[in-house]
């Protein structure tokens, strides 16, 4: 059984608040059971609970394309990496899971950031990889997409394309 991230020391209404904004701005994206008519969130299975998809142990391995952005997160640690800093930036975040996915929220350089993953399958769009995890990171006034994947919910696809 997975253990559910911790929900102290973060700020709920915020985290809630970004977690829906970015479900509503990918809902387009979301399976058919979320389709029109339907009053489920993006990922969302149905539960009250907090989505559980991915434990507080588990690393998230992140990729993102225009601009070029990934990384990986565990627990409360993110590395941050872009082609500029290919050995990436250790930022502090804290984790937040909703009902549609998990949130993480923090800063670079006093630039606030927030990522959200969600259970939505995702494609890259550069490579025949199919993706799991839906990941949508708002950094300052940009949002930049990208997929997602961990161990246990690898992608699919060619490892190096």
């Amino acid at each position: 059984m997975r253990k559910q991230l911790a929900m102290t020391d973060v700020n709920p209404a915020r985290n809630s608040a970004l977690l829906l904004g970015i479900c509503l701005a990918v809902a387009g994206c979301g399976p058919a059971a979320n389709g029109p008519g339907s009053d489920r969130l993006p990922g969302d299975d149905g539960s009250r609970q907090p989505y559980d998809g991915i434990g507080e142990a588990d690393t998230v391995y992140l990729t993102g394309t225009e601009p070029f952005w990934g990384g990986e997160i565990t627990g409360r640690a993110l590395i941050y990496r872009t082609p500029e800093n290919p050995d990436g930036r250790d930022i502090e975040v804290e984790p937040f899971a909703g009902r549609g996915g998990i949130s993480w929220s923090g800063a670079l350089d006093d630039v606030p950031l927030d990522l959200a993953v969600t259970p939505i399958a995702c494609s890259d769009g550069m490579s025949d990889r199919k993706y799991p995890f839906t990941a949508t990171l708002q950094l300052g006034g940009d949002t930049r997409s990208g997929c997602a994947w961990t161990e246990d919910r690898p992608f699919t696809g060619l490892a190096a394309p």
